[in-house]
């Protein structure tokens, strides 16, 4: 009889991750039919701000991506970190740094999902630009502390596993990326920027004044150019600064597509909460959520 298990090697690139918020994510996917979890320790280091030095980020991270056992790659947190070990990762995926052997080791990255979002959207971006295995953007084991999180945790899981609950409901067939806007901003003009010409780009962005908002706005539209749209998804926890800015953060958008000549295609229904819906990247989403 084939082996129906999905194992899911979770990892944290940027921001440890709390024992108590790994058992929690544990005990919900107990529940599910086909689904196993391993948490790196490496999740639980701490080493300043980050989840361990970069050296033992880095190499958990390729420890997950190219054990063959490992079905999926799932990373804990965002929280800064994941570009100081982005491009090392990259390079590292198939090169023989996991535990397996032979061919087998060298395809294992290319046939894994990956998912996260924040500040993983480097390695997100990086995977997509290299053709290694399926980035997404979507829910991380750290949302579980996040009001109605176990809804996140579930999407997560059956998407990890192959399923299609919780994709974005606008995904309409064309290649489609999705990032915070802050590490978009970073990412363009880097060797990790894929080529998006083509693409429905989404953006999404928390706890930044609506002033910053339109400054990274100003920087991520001169490296758009040729995509087939920007959408917006949701832009939470906003600063009270000294006086308004006088503009929403839909008019900042629509107002810097228009500069641009990027078509302005509308709401995403993306964002630092538990509602975060999937983006898988490129073309891979055929089925819709409904």
């Amino acid at each position: 009889m084939p082996d129906t298990m999905t194992r899911i090697a979770i990892c944290a690139p940027g921001k440890r991750l709390e024992r108590e918020h790994a058992d929690m994510v544990q005990a919900l996917a107990a529940q599910e039919d086909g689904v196993e979890l391993y948490f790196h320790p490496q999740c639980f280091a701490r080493k300043g701000h980050f989840a361990g030095s970069d050296e033992d980020r880095l190499a958990a991270v390729l420890e997950c991506a190219n054990e063959p056992e490992f079905d999926a790659v799932w990373f804990a947190n965002g929280g800064y970190g994941s570009n100081r070990i982005a491009a090392k990762a990259i390079a590292g995926m198939g090169s023989g740094t996991g535990a397996g052997t032979g061919a087998a080791k060298g395809q294992a990255a290319r046939s894994k999902r990956f998912l996260g979002y924040s500040d993983t959207g480097y390695l997100l971006a990086g995977l997509y630009r290299a053709g290694i295995g399926q980035p997404a953007h979507g829910p991380m084991v750290g949302d579980i502390g996040r009001e109605y999180g176990a809804g996140a945790i579930r999407n997560a899981l059956n998407w990890l596993s192959g399923g299609a609950d919780g994709l974005e409901p606008s995904l309409d067939g064309r290649p489609t990326v999705a990032f915070n806007l802050m590490t978009l901003a970073m990412i363009c003009g880097t060797d990790l920027m894929p080529d998006l010409a083509g693409h429905a780009v989404m953006v999404e962005e928390v706890s930044e004044h609506l002033y910053a908002i339109d400054r990274l706005f100003f920087h991520i539209s001169q490296h758009l150019h040729g995509i087939a749209g920007l959408r917006l998804g949701r832009i939470n926890d906003v600063p009270q600064n000294d006086r308004p800015f006088g503009a929403s953060e839909e008019e900042i958008a629509q107002f810097w597509c228009a500069k641009s000549d990027i078509p302005y295609l509308g709401r995403a229904d993306i964002g630092h909460d538990a509602a975060n819906r999937i983006v898988p990247f490129g073309l891979a989403a055929a089925t819709r959520a409904p």
